[in-house]
């Protein structure tokens, strides 16, 4: 897929938390890859800690719901992705 994509403000604001600024270029399936692997590497630090003993279990659940609630763009499935970064000329894309 190529095409322009619109990333909308809320959800390029929450990309940019992440370090990530998606251009117009940018595939919306790409760049939310780019968040899953941050997403799986932050919840593996955790699971390190909680096998070092660093963390108690409660700790640990707490601190994954909260990381689950930062990452909330991963909630969208990567097709809802494409539909709201859709810009002109994309529309027959989600077809």
């Amino acid at each position: 897929m190529s095409g322009d994509w619109r990333y909308p403000p809320e959800l390029s604001e929450a990309l940019a938390a992440f370090g990530l600024a998606p251009s117009a270029r940018s595939s919306p399936r790409r760049v939310r890859d780019a968040l899953n692997g941050l997403y799986r590497y932050e919840l593996r630090r955790l699971r390190d800690r909680l096998l070092a003993r660093e963390l108690q279990k409660p700790e640990y659940v707490a601190q994954v719901i909260a990381l689950r609630k930062k990452y909330w763009p991963l909630s969208l499935l990567p097709e809802a992705w494409e539909k709201i970064c859709q810009g002109p000329g994309n529309e027959a894309m989600g077809q």
